[in-house]
C-alpha cells in the first residue's frame, strides 16, 4: 500500500486554534450539558441534518426537517424527504461505526443514499467533479484509484501522531478531493469528520458543526478551491478549526454577540472589504457609529481582522471575517 503524506504544513494559526479549542473544551464541559439534556442533543442532531442537506441544495426548511424526523407528513419533493429520513438513520448509527473501517464507511453511505442513487454503499464506478453552482472547481481522481486512496487516507488518520483535531480536518479535505462516491460525498465527509472528532471527545457527536459550515458556505468552497490550487490544505484546516472553535463557543454560550455584530458578520466576507464597502452593505453613513457599535466589538471578540494590523489607520485598510 502506498504511503500517504498529508498535503499540508502545520501553521502557527493551526497550532493556536488547536490550543484554543482544547482550552474551551476543558472549560465549558459541553459533554455534561449534552448528557443531561437529551432534548438539546436531538435539537442539535436535527440542525446538523438540516444544515448538511441544505448545503447540498435540499430546499426543506428546518421546521419541515423536524416534522419529518418526528414522523409527521410533510409536503415536499419525495427525494428531499427521503434525504432527510436517510440522514437521520445514518446519524442514528454513528455511535456504532468504526471510523477507520472502510466497510463501515460504505455501510453508512448505503444508508445515507438509500433509494437516491444506484451506487449507494459502493465506491463510484465513473468520474465525478465538484461544482459550486454551475462552476466546476475540482475534478476528482479516476474511479479505479478510489479504494486505494481511501484505504491510505484512513490508515494515515489512524496511525499519525498529530492531534485528531488536525487529522479530522485533513481527512475532510482529502475525502472531498477523492470524492469517492457517485453522490453524497459532502454529507458523508462532514459526518465522518464528526465521527473522527468524537474518538477523543464523544460530545462532538452532538456539536452542530454543519450549521456553521452552512452559514459560511461560500467561504467553505473558497478555501477548498484555494487548497487545491496551493496543493496544501492548511488554509482549509484553519477554516474548519475556526468553525469547530466557534461551534464550541456557541453551544457553550461564552460569547454574546450584539445584534449589530451579528448584522456585521452577515454582510462581511472572508475576502477583505473596505470600511466604506461594509458600511454600504449595512446602510450606515456615520463612520463613528460603524466603528463604535459594529467594527470595534467584533474585532475585540476576535471575529474580524485587519489586513494591516500594524498600521490600523492606513487609508488602504481593509477588514475580513475570521
Amino acid at each position: 500500500m502506498d504511503k500517504y503524506e498529508p498535503p499540508f504544513k502545520v501553521t502557527g494559526k493551526i497550532i493556536s486554534l488547536v490550543a484554543e479549542i482544547s482550552e474551551i473544551i476543558g472549560r465549558i464541559h459541553v459533554s455534561e450539558r449534552m448528557d443531561s439534556n437529551p432534548h438539546l442533543r436531538r435539537e442539535n442532531r436535527i440542525k446538523t441534518i438540516y444544515s448538511s442537506l441544505a448545503i447540498e441544495n435540499n430546499t426543506l426548511s428546518l421546521e419541515q426537517v423536524t416534522a419529518i424526523i418526528n414522523g409527521k407528513r410533510v409536503f415536499g419533493m419525495p427525494n428531499e424527504i427521503q434525504e432527510v429520513k436517510n440522514a437521520f438513520e445514518a446519524y442514528e448509527q454513528i455511535l456504532h461505526l468504526n471510523p477507520f473501517n472502510i466497510d463501515h464507511l460504505l455501510f453508512a453511505h448505503g444508508i445515507m443514499m438509500q433509494d437516491l442513487v444506484q451506487e449507494a454503499g459502493r465506491f463510484r464506478s465513473g468520474g465525478v467533479g465538484v461544482f459550486n453552482g454551475g462552476k466546476l472547481i475540482h475534478m476528482a481522481p479516476p474511479a479505479q484509484f478510489v479504494r486505494r486512496h481511501i484505504e491510505n487516507l484512513l490508515k494515515w488518520v489512524e496511525e499519525s501522531d498529530l492531534p485528531m483535531l488536525i487529522k479530522s480536518c485533513v481527512f475532510h479535505y482529502e475525502f472531498e478531493f477523492i470524492h469517492p462516491f457517485q453522490d453524497g460525498n459532502g454529507r458523508m465527509g462532514r459526518m465522518w469528520h464528526t465521527l473522527l472528532l468524537s474518538i477523543d471527545k464523544p460530545m462532538f457527536i452532538y456539536l452542530p458543526i454543519e450549521t456553521l459550515i452552512k452559514e459560511r458556505q461560500q467561504g467553505y468552497y473558497e478555501v477548498l478551491s484555494a487548497a487545491d490550487k496551493a496543493c496544501d490544505c492548511a488554509v482549509f484546516v484553519e477554516f474548519l478549526l475556526q468553525v469547530i472553535r466557534d461551534a464550541l463557543v456557541e453551544i457553550g454560550g461564552e460569547i454574546k454577540l450584539s445584534d449589530k455584530v451579528k448584522r456585521l458578520l452577515e454582510v462581511m466576507s472572508y475576502e477583505p472589504m473596505s470600511a466604506k464597502e461594509i458600511m454600504g452593505k449595512l446602510g450606515l453613513t456615520r463612520g463613528q457609529t460603524f466603528r463604535d457599535a459594529y467594527l470595534r466589538p467584533a474585532m475585540e471578540q476576535g471575529l474580524v481582522e485587519m489586513t494591516q494590523p500594524n498600521n490600523p489607520n492606513s487609508r488602504n485598510q481593509k477588514y475580513f471575517k475570521k
